[in-house]
């Protein structure tokens, strides 16, 4: 086997793999150098998918004439200047690979304009050759023209999806970065037609509802905290805003778009609790750190970066968005009032309208906002009063139980269904956690020992987190083989007169067993245990006890679910409750 260098060709298409994926890197890149140079608008357009053409103009800084072929050269870049400017990355990041890539594996022409010029400057290339490069008059700014994408390999085109899937990425990348950058206005045309268009305003909300839609922005949190030198902003959808998938997670580090699987998982874990399984958040998340404690390059393609203290911004997010659900959620309300003739209402929007769609973005993140059985009810009868759920609750007459189910409470703004076990469950969830982290977790010792039969998985998982466990309040000794014996269970097990702590025991070992992260095991631990130890449906409950669970509820990190997700509270409002009776 003979070693030879390869031809300079070659080695640029190699280079090129490495960047230009597909066409919505080209557009991601472009867009990147555009949001550098301080554009104030950027508009895209692209064909067949960006196959056929990709045309991105911004109104940023331009490249001086003479430094025009010098842009399409490989390892330039005007983003750094020394070895030292490695350690902190102010832009959006810099291989000085993205502009020779591009031309190596495509038609490229560029235009470009300084605003302290006279006259602007043209360059071409065909497939990394220079075809021709000129002064031109041109506004101030840049255009680059991408055309016959890979036209040189055909088959890197094999490769690629329909038209219709490439265009849908590259309508991704543009509405993320208009996500990321409020403040610049981004359009996007897809074959002549404009699917995103937003103001430029400097403000998020007005890019979420540009993007999303009006009735999600309605529905979208702010979230804002600072630790340390870290802050967390952005806004974060209400739980009854969730998806089937995790795309409608935006996460931004100095407002670049990442991905980034601790951070993403972070997001994920705030809303546990409230959202049921196999639905995931919508979210628009920046952190912002000094560039020094961020490695924005670590990745070909920059899609992902690295962290000096990962585990605190972990932490920062959680807590972040957390806290927004339990300031802002609201109280869940029924999906329909109960027509006499069973036919519910027609869908529709704010001004009684029917509900919009919205562009560049899933049907089911639409219009009116979906409740549990697909349908939406008039604003009047689906405002909300803005009053966090603590502040309802400490306002509700408990008025009597329904099945030995259901607490049935009245305030000024209607009706309230309260689920007894869902409730309690939180209240008793809360307890445990709080128990946990200051370790002072209540046992309760049994009067005779009880044997429990562990399966080889369940008595790993057992010795795995003995310490967690006895930290809850359970004792449990090895008694032989796959015998083991229960000597006490957390008080609260034993509150509820729990029949078979054994069989709790199992169930507590078999949730943590299926979750892959400890602070994720700790919670469905805690979260079995209260639903062990919680009132259940069928029991009566005395005046005094509906009232106390109403006033524990009250004091909890968030009242508005249980710890698997199920709805603690239910509102009827006086709008629905007044119509079904012929008074509206």
């Amino acid at each position: 086997m003979t070693i030879q260098q390869l031809p300079p060709h070659v080695a640029a298409q190699i280079a090129a793999g490495e960047v230009i994926e597909r066409p919505a890197s080209v557009v991601k890149e472009l867009v990147e150098n555009s949001l550098d140079a301080g554009a104030g608008r950027i508009d895209v357009a692209v064909r067949q998918g960006g196959v056929g053409e990709i045309r991105i103009t911004d109104d940023g800084c331009g490249i001086p004439a003479g430094e025009v072929g010098l842009a399409f050269r490989h390892h330039a870049t005007s983003k750094l200047a020394s070895v030292a400017d490695l350690q902190s990355v102010a832009t959006l990041g810099f291989r000085g690979e993205a502009l020779p890539s591009i031309a190596a594996v495509a038609r490229v022409t560029g235009t470009t304009r300084p605003p302290d010029a006279d006259g602007g400057a043209r360059i071409e290339f065909r497939y990394g050759e220079l075809v021709g490069e000129r002064r031109q008059g041109c506004p101030i700014g840049t255009t680059v023209e991408v055309l016959e994408l890979f036209g040189n390999l055909p088959a890197r085109r094999k490769f690629l999806r329909s038209a219709a899937a490439e265009a849908s990425r590259i309508q991704e990348v543009v509405t993320r970065y208009a996500l990321a950058h409020p403040g610049v206005r981004f359009s996007l045309a897809v074959e002549g037609r404009e699917v995103v268009n937003t103001p430029g305003s400097g403000r998020l909300q007005d890019a979420i509802l540009s993007v999303y839609g009006a009735e999600v922005a309605s529905r979208m949190l702010p979230v804002d905290l600072t630790d340390g030198d870290a802050a967390v902003s952005g806004y974060a959808g209400a739980p009854d805003l969730s998806r089937h998938n995790r795309s409608y997670i935006t996460l931004l580090v100095n407002r670049r778009w990442v991905y980034d699987r601790s951070l993403n998982y972070a997001i994920e874990q705030a809303y546990q609790g409230t959202l049921p399984d196999r639905r995931y958040p919508l979210a628009v998340i920046n952190i912002a750190i000094p560039p020094e404690q961020v490695d924005v390059n670590s990745h070909p393609a920059k899609r992902e970066v690295r962290f000096r203290q990962e585990n605190r911004l972990f932490s920062a997010v959680q807590r972040a968005i957390r806290d927004a659900l339990a300031a802002h959620a609201p109280v869940r309300q029924v999906s329909r009032p109960f027509t006499s003739s069973g036919e519910p209402p027609p869908p529709v929007g704010e001004a009684g309208r029917a509900a919009p769609s919205s562009r560049g973005v899933p049907a089911d993140t639409a219009g009116a906002r979906p409740a549990a059985d697909g349908l939406a009810l008039p604003a009047t009868a689906l405002a909300p009063s803005g009053r966090p759920l603590r502040d309802v609750l400490a306002d509700l007459r408990v008025v009597g139980q329904i099945r030995q189910t259901y607490v049935v409470a009245e305030g000024p703004e209607g009706m309230y269904l309260i689920d007894q076990h869902a409730a309690h469950e939180r209240v008793v969830y809360d307890q445990l956690r709080r128990q946990a982290r200051n370790r002072e977790g209540a046992a309760q010792p049994l009067l005779a020992p009880l044997p429990a039969e562990l399966s080889l998985s369940q008595a790993a998982t057992l010795q795995e987190y003995a310490d967690l466990l006895s930290g809850y309040g359970f004792q449990i000794e090895p008694f032989g083989g796959g015998s083991w014996l229960v000597r006490a269970v957390p008080a609260t097990l034993a509150a509820r007169g729990s029949p078979d702590p054994a069989s709790a025991l199992t169930a507590l070992l078999d949730a943590v067993a299926v979750e892959q992260i400890v602070m994720e095991r700790e919670d469905a631990l805690a979260a079995t245990i209260a639903c062990h130890g919680s009132v259940r449906a069928g029991m009566t409950l005395a005046q005094d006890e509906m009232d106390a669970l109403l006033r524990q509820l009250e004091t909890t990190d968030n009242p508005h679910h249980c710890p698997h997700g199920r709805p603690t509270v239910v509102h009827f409002t006086q709008y629905q409750l007044e119509r079904e009776f012929g008074r509206r």
